[in-house]
């Protein structure tokens, strides 16, 4: 008698894809997926290293999303930041994919859009509490703080259990606006089970707790007490918060409050439209009337906190801004630490404005800034309510991971159920197990250079590496195209390689041995001209290299009639 085989249940599984904000800072962008269905956890830039020459921002790699993008149900942002909404002009550039965020969020990203002239959006403005059902997956808003205001975290009810995404956060009992974060709902979910915590690492490396937002106010409240003159703040334009601190004691020391910077001007203009920003009536004056003012009642709060060129702050700095001019008798107070990379520029800007006679404030000198991460002690309270059975480390360099993990291991997580992944890896969640797959999907590093997205790549940018820093060399000629015979030149000329009053034998001498090669060339090189391009191009390289031990980039153009 037959026996009946007994059919073997296929576990179902969860395909986390992170495809930016592993092993760095921004790009933020992360798919879940069931099946054919797809969700995606923000969409953000990353800003150009200092070898990305030209290169104005860094968006992740869409070509996974663009393949699938039948499959996408929603998009859905934790908060305003650029390295979290950065890239949804682009994203939304080749997928029209539904949008979930919190309300200033949408603002944001709205005026964003409009920048970009992408027509007929789909945004959906969701609060803490609400849940959004999607196909398998079922995600719920939780309400958490940051540096930007109505910040939230995710938890995504799957088929295999809740992922819960914590977006970037940090646990501030006294924030600014009295709406703590909600560690009840985050007890509750632990309570209920987590399968898998996904968590913010930036801070994780750094001991204790990050301080309150209210600290920066008492901070600067003791600050503007001590000032006569006039007061020049930068901040980030996105943290709401600080800003609207900042107002608030500039009314009680008895001072008017201008606005300096695009994004600055853009942020206040959204956040007063939505009610986020109380701005008491004849507070604001106009930067251009600022002459106006008596300078111990005048408030400037400006962008630049970065030291970004061409930054409102930046332009007052190198004495370029129309409007403002640093004298003897100005303090100007960074509201910021220095993004990892700008330690430099930041520099730079404190020494021009000392040089320029104002006084200047940081954090290294009074608490002006703290920050907007979970340090070591916030992260193992967020583990130990959600009680995750797995953990995947995101938002940070190696070293914030590896930090993460350690807290993890520390709180008794076992190691098997930590996840150790890179960009454009494929982890597969079951209800027991999970694993990094050996497949991979596009997560490339796709810059984008004025209009042009994607087409700098390394070629490119090494040729830019090479102009900056060792100059060009063009080399022009002129030849009878029957004969070969040299009709004008051979001309040199550099740029970036040498001074010609002091070189001027150097460049004769090169012209003399270039027309020397082409004299010498044999027939079949004088009718190939790629062939007589490369040749002019050896030689000339093989000729400065000795006579300067350098390699610039070498061009030839050949004309003949």
């Amino acid at each position: 008698m037959a026996t009946k085989k007994k059919n073997k249940k296929i576990q179902e599984s969860i395909k986390i894809i992170p495809i930016g904000g592993l092993h760095e800072i921004g790009k933020n962008l992360t798919a879940i997926q069931y099946h054919d269905e797809i969700i995606i956890i923000d969409c953000g830039i990353s800003f150009p290293t200092e070898e990305m020459f030209g290169i104005d921002v860094v968006i992740p790699d869409f070509s996974y999303l663009i393949d699938n993008s039948e499959k996408i149900k929603g998009l859905f942002i934790t908060h305003a930041h650029e390295d979290h909404i950065g890239a949804i002009p682009y994203l939304l550039q080749n997928i029209n994919v539904p949008i979930y965020a919190s309300r200033l969020t949408i603002g944001f990203i709205k005026r964003k859009l409009e920048e970009h002239k992408i027509k007929k959006p789909k945004l959906h403005e969701i609060f803490p509490g609400d849940i959004i059902r999607l196909g398998s997956f079922s995600i719920e808003a939780i309400h958490t703080t940051h540096s930007v205001a109505d910040s939230l975290a995710y938890a995504i009810n799957t088929p295999v259990g809740t992922i819960v995404h914590t977006g970037d956060f940090k646990i501030d009992y006294t924030p600014v606006d009295g709406d703590a974060i909600d560690l009840a709902r985050f007890a509750e979910l632990g309570k209920d089970g987590v399968q898998l915590l996904m968590c913010d690492s930036t801070n994780a490396a750094r001991k204790g707790f990050t301080p309150s937002e209210s600290v920066v106010g008492e901070s600067l409240r003791n600050i503007f007490n001590t000032i006569e003159g006039r007061i020049i703040i930068a901040t980030f334009s996105s943290n709401v918060h600080r800003v609207q601190k900042i107002i608030d004691i500039a009314v009680e020391t008895g001072r008017k409050v201008a606005f300096s910077g695009r994004s600055m001007e853009q942020m206040v203009s959204i956040a007063q439209d939505l009610g986020y920003l109380d701005i008491p009536a004849n507070t604001v004056v106009n930067l251009k009337k600022i002459k106006h003012v008596l300078d111990k009642e005048l408030v400037i709060i400006t962008t630049g906190s970065q030291g970004e060129p061409m930054s409102a702050l930046y332009r007052m700095a190198n004495g370029a801004h129309r409007d403002v001019k640093i004298r003897k008798g100005d303090t100007v107070i960074l509201s910021s630490t220095p993004v990892p990379g700008n330690e430099k520029s930041v520099s730079n800007i404190v020494n021009e404005l000392f040089e320029l006679g104002a006084s200047v404030i940081y954090n290294d000198i009074a608490e002006t800034h703290v920050s907007g991460h979970a340090c070591c002690e916030e992260l193992k309270i967020i583990h130990s309510l959600l009680k995750p059975k797995f953990f995947m480390p995101i938002h940070g360099e190696v070293r914030h991971l590896k930090a993460n993990e350690q807290i993890a291991l520390k709180l008794g997580l076992d190691k098997k159920n930590i996840i150790n992944a890179c960009n454009g890896n494929i982890i597969e969640l079951y209800s027991n197990k999970v694993k990094v797959l050996d497949e991979k999907v596009p997560a490339e590093a796709i810059m984008v250079d004025g209009l042009g997205v994607g087409d700098v790549g390394a070629t490119v940018l090494n040729e830019r590496k090479n102009l900056a820093e060792a100059g060009c060399v063009l080399i022009a000629v002129t030849l009878d195209q029957a004969t070969g015979e040299i009709l004008a030149g051979p001309s040199i000329s550099t740029r970036g390689l040498i001074f010609l009053k002091e070189y001027g034998e150097l460049i004769k001498s090169a012209e003399d041995y270039i027309e020397e090669v082409l004299l010498m060339a044999t027939p079949e090189q004088l009718e190939d001209e790629m062939a007589l391009k490369k040749l002019l191009r050896d030689k000339m390289r093989k000729f400065i290299y000795t006579r300067t031990e350098r390699s610039p980039m070498i061009v030839s153009i050949i004309m003949q009639i």
